[in-house]
């Protein structure tokens, strides 16, 4: 299989089949090459062809929350009180600009996903 640019459904699956073949071979190898080579080939047309939209920011925040085995007591003092926390989770309130400052430092959640509008605010817009 001569590299080409991935263009159509059957490039990408040979490409893939390629890439399984190849798979494991040794770094800085022609095999190795050729597997980094398709890779980068395969993950542009997946990007184009399968984006993935980022999550919402309060599926993120509860996300982040179960991975580190907390629940969302843990955010009370990081986005505000009890009822602040209530009114976030439940998306009765946007997140402001220091809660995202403090989301961020605390739980490493990146500022580019909490900045995004939430689902409920994606809605309002579009009606």
């Amino acid at each position: 299989m001569k590299i080409k640019p991935i263009r159509t459904n059957a490039d990408y699956e040979l490409a893939l089949r390629e890439i399984q073949r190849l798979w494991g071979a040794k770094e800085a190898s022609p095999e190795g090459d050729r597997l980094d080579v398709l890779a980068t080939l395969v993950d542009a047309y997946e990007n184009e062809h399968f984006p993935i939209d980022p999550p919402d920011p309060i599926e993120a925040i509860r996300f982040r929350l179960e991975q580190q085995g907390l629940d969302t007591s843990a955010l009370v003092g990081v986005i505000g009180g009890r009822s602040r926390v209530y009114e976030v989770m439940q998306r009765k309130r946007a997140l402001s600009l220091e809660m995202i400052r403090r989301l961020h430092e605390r739980f490493g959640i990146p500022a580019e996903i909490l900045i995004r509008p939430t689902r409920a605010g994606r809605r309002r817009r579009a009606a």
